[in-house]
């Protein structure tokens, strides 16, 4: 079988802002460094843990047909997200991604776990219109790899401009501030205590 490559997962910037936020463990040997990358792996496909993980915004997983479970995350799942501030009036009052791609590796020298999400709409609504302040065109992807005994989480932020042209003309506002201020930086510290939270307490 080809061997697969985690940046394979990542799209291609074109357009928009982009980001990438990395935290990196050393395990004492391979044997520890092999647990902390099942463990953390565990981890991101916990979703609904990812809000006591970062200390900020709220993540919820729902299925394909809008039912909230609590389960490992699968491809065609969407998460609803509570961020602070003003809620859109879409997506029930949450913005929503859904998670287009899962894909993992597991080498004896080097394994990773690749999850793709993209901003999407409600999955209760027809409006066909993505209920996130980000472009449907954004994508967040989350990565844990392990080579050797070196072990990283990751979100790679691509292609991020706000969604200010379709919508209810107060969410395209809400939109344009939250956009704009995750352009500026003020999700990066977000995404760090994620990663990071991904991998606590796993070093040896």
């Amino acid at each position: 079988m080809k061997s697969k490559k985690a940046e394979a997962v990542i799209p291609e910037q074109e357009k928009g802002s982009q980001m990438d936020v990395v935290e990196e463990r050393v395990a004492s040997d391979e044997i520890a460094a092999k647990k902390c990358f099942e463990l953390a792996s565990d981890r991101l496909l916990a979703v609904n843990s990812w809000g006591e993980i970062s200390g900020m915004s709220a993540f919820v997983l729902f299925d394909a047909g809008g039912s909230k479970v609590a389960r490992k995350a699968e491809k065609g799942d969407y998460i609803r997200i509570d961020i602070p501030g003003p809620e859109p009036s879409s997506g029930a009052g949450y913005d929503w991604v859904k998670i287009e791609e899962i894909v993992s590796q597991n080498k004896a020298d080097e394994q990773f776990l690749a999850m793709r999400v993209r901003p999407a709409e409600f999955p209760l609504s027809d409006e066909g219109v993505a209920a996130h302040f980000l472009q449907d065109e954004a994508t967040s992807t989350f990565l844990i790899r392990r080579k050797g005994a070196i072990i990283t989480a990751e979100e790679h932020g691509r292609n991020e401009l706000p969604n200010i042209s379709e919508g209810k003309l107060l969410d395209r506002g809400r939109n344009l501030i939250v956009g704009l201020a995750a352009k500026f930086g003020l999700s990066y510290p977000q995404w760090k205590m994620l990663v990071k939270g991904l991998l606590d307490g796993y070093s040896a």
